[in-house]
């Protein structure tokens, strides 16, 4: 039963720990390509701040879907 309680905080931490890097990468390297596309090009400023914007929105509810995990595997804890 220790095992299994162990196990299922172990997932628990792992949920949350790779969603987090993972959006947190992304965000990173959007950012980084939007950026520079709107150095290039200026004018497809606004289009371009509002496809990031959207992405944004994209990998930070995948971020909460892993905390979301993460609450119910340590939910089964208890």
């Amino acid at each position: 039963m220790a095992t299994a309680i162990g196990l299922i905080a172990l997932g628990a931490g792992l949920a949350i720990g790779l969603g987090a890097i993972g959006s947190g990468v992304g965000m990173g390297l959007a950012a980084a390509k939007a950026l520079e596309g709107m150095a290039r090009q200026p004018e497809v400023s606004s289009n371009l701040r509002t496809n990031m914007i959207l992405a944004f929105a994209f990998m930070e509810s995948l971020t909460i879907y892993a905390l979301l995990i993460a609450f119910i595997l340590v939910g089964k804890v208890g």
